[in-house]
């Protein structure tokens, strides 16, 4: 089992996210991703050069995207993404 912990860091706090990442589809991790970062599915494709059809295709399933994609967002939105296996 993988667990994906997101971590973000403001000036008031750290907040934490922890997903089980076998739970959850592409789909439904990239989109969990998006809200959590309070961005429109515009705005998050503007943050990876990405249109907003391609974010809402990704959304639905219609289309995968790499762990490039993943890394990026990442990086832009300062969440680090721990991946533990459990014993």
């Amino acid at each position: 089992m993988i667990i994906l912990k997101l971590y973000t860091v403001n000036k008031e706090r750290t907040i934490i996210m922890k997903l089980n990442f076998n739970d959850y589809s592409e789909a439904d991790l990239i989109r969990i991703i998006r809200e959590w970062s309070g961005l429109t599915q515009k705005g998050f494709g503007e943050l990876i050069n990405k249109s907003e059809r391609a974010i809402q295709d990704y959304e639905k399933g219609l289309y995968n995207y790499n762990i490039a994609v993943l890394k990026e967002l990442c990086k832009k939105l300062n969440i680090t993404v721990i991946f533990e296996k459990k014993k």
